[in-house]
Formats: C-alpha cells, structure tokens, sequence
C-alpha cells in the first residue's frame, strides 16, 4: 500500500495535461471519513474536465481545522481509498489549512469545491490565488444529510446494539 502523495507527481500530471490540450481539476478537503457525499462530488468534478487531482488535508492540517480528535483516518489511509476511486487520477497531501500556494503551482484550469461553499465563503487566499491563475471556479452539489461530521455524531451517540 505504499504510495508517495507529491505535489510533484501532481505538477508532472498537470505538464502531460498542459501538453496533451488537455483540462486539468483540481478539487481539495480533509475526505477523513470516506462517503456517499464525497463520492458524488468527486464524481461531479470528474465530469468538468479531463483529469482530476485531488489535494488532501495532512493529518496536521486537519487536526488544526477539526479539533484534537481528528482526523479519525491517517493521511496515508485517506489518500490510498482516494486514489482507489475511479473518478480521481491522482491525490497529493497539503500542510497548511488553505491551498493557495498549491493552486499557484499548478495553475488549474478548474477548481472544484461542494455547494456548502460560494465564491463569497471560500477562503479568500485560495480566491485570490485562483483569480491570478484564471482558473474557472466551480460549485458541485452535495448530497444532503451527508457529511463526515453527522456519521461521527451517528456513531457517537447511537445506542449499542444488543448482544
């Protein structure tokens, strides 16, 4: 299960798209439960383009925006079931708690992030580095009443089966 989750992959496949005419999407987020919700909009960005990357929060990072508690899945966990999924052509790990320094370095042609966000609500470093880029900022849909945080309720608060 050994994988490297570089930037520099990212930057390689981001050249050949550059090179082959292709459109390249960039999408990010923690993804520290796995599901339906993120399955769909991941599938949503495949469909604006012609590759798709995909930039992990590191474990630091979503510890930092989660709480102490998270991320309930390692990094190198959440980055492999990511790259398992058909519609992702590649995953990277980012540090910080934003990406904009990730977006100027591969300067995509199409940013993707769910419709819990708006241009007004998104991080206004990662707007302004899309904005200098020229990237087209999309907003795919979400499946309602799915989110990573409502399974950890579910699962904190559902009462035991018995044995």
């Amino acid at each position: 299960m050994e994988q490297n989750f570089l930037i520099d992959e990212a930057l390689h496949a981001r050249k050949c798209a550059r090179d082959a005419k292709k459109t390249f999407v960039l999408t990010n987020g923690c993804f520290d439960l796995l599901h339906a919700g993120h399955a769909y909009s991941l599938n949503q960005a495949a469909l604006l383009g012609d590759t798709l990357w995909v930039a992990i929060n590191s474990d630091d990072s979503v510890k930092a925006l989660k709480g102490k508690d998270r991320p309930i899945n390692c990094q190198k966990d959440r980055g492999y079931l990511l790259n398992s999924l058909k519609a992702v052509d590649g995953v990277f790990f980012f540090e910080k708690q934003n990406l904009a320094e990730e977006i100027k370095i591969l300067e995509p042609d199409t940013y993707v992030k769910s419709a819990d966000y708006s241009y007004e609500t998104m991080n206004a470093e990662e707007k302004k580095a899309l904005e200098k880029v020229g990237a087209q900022i999309v907003f795919v849909p979400m499946l309602n009443g799915v989110s990573s945080s409502s399974i950890i309720r579910k699962m904190k608060y559902s009462k035991k089966d018995p044995e």
